[in-house]
């Protein structure tokens, strides 16, 4: 599976920006996808997650009810709504995603779990 993230930019506080990973090469709904991200000099951070089969969603702390994770219709793009935007979102977003061997596994914000990864897309946010 190859990803490829694309969509970050330079906003100001308060302001809206939609992150979308594509994905090429999975072939099935066993698949969990996830945003993460990393400031400059820090650890690379979990942000959301969804589980394709009943599109469960999982969110850290610091963004729930501000971001949104979703696919399309295909599940071959998953996408990430930011509202709300603060300086402190400021970071490189990666996509990842997880094969899993059952429809039903839990989702997990540990990075360790994700098998692919795209390249970041830059975010920064100005106060």
């Amino acid at each position: 599976v190859q990803l490829q993230a694309f969509g970050g930019g330079s906003v100001q506080a308060g302001d809206s920006l939609r992150l979308s990973c594509a994905a090429s090469g999975r072939t099935s709904n066993k698949y969990h996808a996830a945003w993460f991200r990393q400031a400059p000099g820090k650890e690379r951070e979990f942000v959301a997650a969804i589980r394709f089969f009943d599109d469960n969603t999982y969110y850290s702390d610091s963004v729930k009810g501000r971001f949104t994770i979703s696919t399309d219709n295909d599940k071959n793009t998953v996408l990430l709504r930011m509202n709300s935007l603060r300086p402190e979102d400021t970071a490189l977003y990666y996509c990842a995603g997880r094969p899993t061997g059952s429809f039903r596994v839990t989702l997990t914000k540990e990075a360790n779990n994700y098998r692919f990864w795209g390249q970041g897309t830059e975010v920064t946010v100005s106060s």
